[in-house]
């Protein structure tokens, strides 16, 4: 590893796939637990000889050598580690101190530390008892489709077949007019689709775990799949339960129906032209969301899938089979099929394109709907998350909002009366050029006269916070949504808080915070200086 990325890692702290360990007196078991945990999920780097805030204290120079014997006599080691793992450890030169790295890559195995497996969750190491936990991290590790489960003693009887007529209309549709189970029966129709079939392992004939998912009757899912279902929720005003729920336990062809139901009684249809064509920004958002939710979440999970809907994004969750874990984008894209079969059954009736179309879609029809991008959390748990703003329309702008130019660009706002002089420091003029939208909100009384900091004829004003003796305060010039404004004035009364502390200063869940910090962050206004345990968070200002 060079020095560079070295630096790198030292300043971004610890993550998912970097641990930092101290190390001053020998190496403690705290370190095969987090190579245990590297090894059962994706991989990381270790740093032996750097404290948690990535100050770098180094080993002992003389001992280094022997510790790392010992390091890969413990990985080495069966009684340690099962399976036992090969790793070469390297010894790093920085600043005169030595700092031994560990670069562990991701396995095909599960592997256990003194009989205990370890899973990384964010930044830990976390034991892992629970034999569902056990059962994903096999299947993950595998690669095991279990859309493929065949349950012999399923028939007909289990399965909506009253559905295959509306089937074969879509798939004619989707096709332009022709497609091969126009003229199939009925049968060779679930054979062609992949929903019955033989497992070679076990000479098993049946129907699988597809079939029952997207025909199944009500009660053959809930025998098969106890867990399942998807929570449709609606949390504009009451963000603690919700104002409007639905709980959806039907198959997945009517699961779709009644999850678009929802989006459209809930989601504004705004105006908007592609070419000479007016098209459905909500339809084409609310169908890759939920199409997503259905063909690719992980059914033996008893995690809940959730499509919510709030006053400023709406997002949805479901279980899955990471391979990786990280925010995905169209640049970094490698599609993955969770469940080839209900994707290949969807693609055919039009519920859903080619892979990995739905993420380009996402991206191109957001900024449209919202003038924001979207964001896919790939992990465990499979996240997608679309802003909202309902105030936004692409066709007619965002030139209007509170604060503007007024008259012209004559006259500036404040506590809802006009002014049109202002008073600024070295010299006065009866006119602020402001460049965008900005808006200035006195407290405690209205005043005609600003005194700014500033320099020139015209008081043109570039920062977001000018102090008067009015405590006036100017709103930073990027659009910014009522979270995270909350976010930036308590940041900038304690730029040490932590984001369960923001959390509970503005009455927002832990995961709303994070993402309105993306936010902030990707529109450069907000940045964190250190680790994420003892940094700090710094404003920008244009």
């Amino acid at each position: 590893m060079n020095l560079h990325t070295f630096e790198s890692m030292l300043s971004i702290g610890e993550t998912v796939a970097v641990e930092f360990k101290r190390c001053g007196n020998g190496i403690e078991h705290d370190v095969y637990e987090s190579v245990c945990s590297f090894l059962n999920r994706f991989g990381g780097d270790l740093f032996m000889g750097v404290l948690d805030d990535g100050t770098v204290t180094g080993v002992p120079e003389k001992a280094a050598g022997d510790m790392i014997k010992n390091f890969i006599s413990v990985i080495s080691n069966p009684v340690h580690f099962t399976p036992t793992v090969y790793l070469a450890p390297e010894l790093l030169k920085y600043k005169g101190h030595t700092v031994i790295h560990v670069h562990v890559p991701p396995s095909a195995e599960v592997h256990s530390y003194k009989k205990v497996i370890y899973d990384r969750v964010d930044d830990a190491d976390v034991k892992v008892t629970a034999t569902a936990q056990i059962a994903s991290m096999y299947i993950r590790k595998q690669n095991i489709f279990t859309e493929k489960r065949i349950y012999p003693y399923a028939s007909e009887e289990n399965l909506r077949l009253d559905l295959l007529p509306r089937i074969r209309k879509m798939a004619v549709n989707n096709a332009g007019g022709r497609h091969p189970w126009e003229s199939m029966s009925d049968q060779e129709l679930l054979k062609s689709a992949g929903l019955y079939g033989m497992d070679i392992a076990t000479g098993e004939k049946g129907y699988n775990l597809a079939a029952i998912l997207l025909l199944g009757k009500d009660d053959v899912i809930m025998n098969v799949c106890p867990a399942y279902e998807t929570d449709a929720l609606v949390r504009k005003v009451n963000a603690d339960r919700y104002d409007d729920r639905e709980i959806i336990r039907t198959n997945l062809i009517e699961s779709f129906d009644q999850l678009m139901d929802f989006a459209r009684k809930h989601l504004p249809d705004k105006f908007f032209l592609e070419d000479v064509s007016r098209v459905s920004l909500r339809n084409i958002l609310a169908r890759e969301m939920i199409s997503n939710i259905l063909m690719h979440r992980e059914f033996t999970s008893s995690y809940a899938a959730k499509f919510v809907i709030q006053k400023e994004r709406m997002y949805t969750e479901n279980a899955n089979r990471a391979l990786r874990e990280g925010v995905i984008t169209p640049d970094n894209l490698e599609p993955d099929p969770k469940n080839p079969i209900i994707a290949s059954f969807f693609r055919n009736i039009g519920r859903a394109d080619r892979l990995g179309s739905g993420v380009r879609n996402l991206f191109k029809y957001s900024k449209y709907y919202s003038g924001q991008d979207p964001e896919f959390q790939e992990g465990d748990v499979f996240r997608i998350i679309v802003p909202l703003d309902e105030e936004y329309s692409f066709d007619y702008g965002l030139d209007h909002e509170a604060g503007e130019m007024i008259g012209g660009g004559n006259a500036v706002k404040i506590d809802g009366k006009t002014t049109d002089k202002a008073d600024i420091k070295d010299e006065t003029t009866d006119k602020i050029a402001v460049k965008t939208t900005y808006k200035v909100d006195v407290k405690g009384e209205t005043t005609d006269k600003i005194d700014l900091k500033t320099t020139g004829k015209t008081g043109v004003i570039t920062e977001t916070t000018y102090k008067t003796d009015l405590k006036t305060t100017v709103k930073p010039p990027k659009k910014l949504t009522q979270t995270e404004e909350k976010i930036i004035f308590a940041v900038q009364d304690n730029p040490n808080i932590t984001q369960l502390e923001l959390a509970k200063h503005i009455g927002l869940s832990v995961d709303g915070v994070r993402y309105a910090v993306k936010n902030l962050k990707a529109k450069g206004v907000l940045s964190r200086k250190g680790s994420r345990r003892r940094g700090s968070w710094l404003i920008h200002f244009e």
